[in-house]
C-alpha cells in the first residue's frame, strides 16, 4: 500500500507549523480523503474518519469559537484523543490555547494555510490522489505528442530512445526514458513519470547518457503525462499479417484500464518519429469523431453500391 508523509504534504503544500513541539516524522497517510470535522465538533462521532487528513474552514472555525469553554474542552479532548495524522486550518485561522495545549498534549500535529477552504482541499486531494495512487513501473519511453501521451514500449535495444529523441527534435516533449512509473488516478486515467533518478535523461547506445533539459532545453520535457496511446515496437517478421485498415482497435492493459496499442513493426528506412507523430495525430482525430479507415470503408461502400445499380441498370436497359 502507497504511503504519504506528513512531511511531503507539508512541503509540497507549503503549510505553517502551529506546533513545532510535535514531531511529523514517521506519520503518514494512507489513503487520498480529506475530512472537515464539522459533525465531530457537534459532538457526532459515528463513522468518524480519523485517520485522514483533517481539514478546519472558516466555518468549523466560527462554531467551535462559539461553544463555551467547558464545552470546547469537552470536545476537543474527544476529537485529538483519535489517531489524527494532522489537522489543517485554512484562510489563515489560527485555534484558540486550549486547543493548541489539547493538540500538543495528544501529540496531533497543527498547520495552517492562507488558502481558501475549497481551493485548498481540491489541491490536496488532486495531488494526494496521484501520490498515493496504485503504481508499477514499465520498460519504455513516454513523450507528448501534440498534447497526446505517447508510451512506447518494445525489445530493449530496439530503437525507442532514438524515436523519442527525434520526437524530441521536432518540437514535442520527453517524459521519461528507459523506466515509466505508471499510476491510476481514476477509473479511466493513466498517469506516466519518471523515476528521480533518470528525470529528463535519456541513453543512447554508442553515445551514453544525455541530458534533454540541458541540450534542448525546459520546454522539451515535462514532469507527468496521461498515457493516450501504446506504440509497441517490433522486428519486421515477412511472415506476420500486420494491421493495414485499422478499422478495429487494439488494447492493452495497465492496471486494469484498457489502452489503444498499436503494433509497429521496425525495419531499415522507416521513420519511428513521424509514425509516432502520425499515430497521435490519428488517435486525436478518432477522439473527436473521425476515424479515416472507416470514412475508406464507407466510400468503398458506396463506391460499390454504385457500380451495382449502375449495372442493374444496364442489364434493365438491354432487356
Amino acid at each position: 500500500m502507497a504511503t504519504l508523509s506528513i512531511k511531503a504534504i507539508v512541503e509540497k503544500m507549503e503549510l505553517t507549523s502551529l506546533t513545532p513541539e510535535v514531531d511529523i516524522q514517521g506519520i503518514k497517510i494512507h489513503q487520498p480523503d480529506i475530512n472537515r470535522i464539522a459533525l465531530q465538533m457537534a459532538g457526532y462521532f459515528e463513522h468518524f474518519e480519523a485517520t485522514r487528513l483533517q481539514i478546519i474552514g472558516y466555518v468549523e472555525y466560527s462554531y467551535m469559537e462559539s461553544l463555551k469553554e467547558s464545552e470546547q474542552k469537552e470536545i476537543f479532548e474527544k476529537l485529538l484523543s483519535y489517531p489524527i495524522p494532522c489537522i489543517i486550518f485554512c484562510r489563515d485561522l489560527k485555534p484558540n490555547k486550549l486547543f493548541l495545549d489539547t493538540a500538543i498534549r495528544h501529540n496531533v500535529p497543527l498547520f495552517t494555510t492562507p488558502k481558501a477552504t475549497s481551493a485548498f482541499s481540491a489541491e490536496i486531494i488532486r495531488w494526494m490522489n496521484v501520490k498515493l495512487a496504485p503504481c508499477i513501473s514499465v520498460h519504455g519511453v513516454l513523450v507528448d505528442v501534440y498534447g497526446v501521451g505517447v508510451l512506447i514500449t518494445g525489445e530493449s535495444g530496439i530503437g525507442k530512445s532514438e524515436a523519442a529523441l527525434e520526437l524530441i527534435k521536432r518540437g514535442h516533449r520527453l517524459v521519461t526514458d528507459d523506466v515509466v512509473e505508471i499510476r491510476r488516478v481514476s477509473d479511466a486515467s493513466l498517469v506516466g513519470t519518471a523515476p528521480d533518478v533518470t528525470k529528463h535523461f535519456i541513453e543512447l547506445r554508442g553515445i551514453g547518457i544525455i541530458d534533454v533539459k540541458a541540450l534542448f532545453g525546459a520546454s522539451c520535457v515535462r514532469e507527468t503525462q496521461n498515457i493516450d496511446l501504446v506504440i509497441r515496437l517490433e522486428d519486421w517478421d515477412k511472415d506476420k499479417e500486420y494491421d493495414r485498415l485499422g478499422l478495429e482497435e487494439e488494447y492493452t492493459e495497465y492496471l486494469g484500464i484498457q489502452v489503444v496499442c498499436h503494433n509497429i513493426p521496425i525495419r531499415p528506412g522507416r521513420n519511428l518519429a513521424i509514425i509516432c507523430e502520425s499515430a497521435a495525430v490519428n488517435h486525436r482525430q478518432k477522439k473527436m469523431g473521425y476515424n479515416a479507415a472507416q470514412e475508406l470503408y464507407k466510400r468503398v461502400q458506396e463506391n460499390l453500391a454504385r457500380k451495382r445499380d449502375d449495372d442493374d441498370e444496364e442489364e434493365g436497359n438491354a432487356l
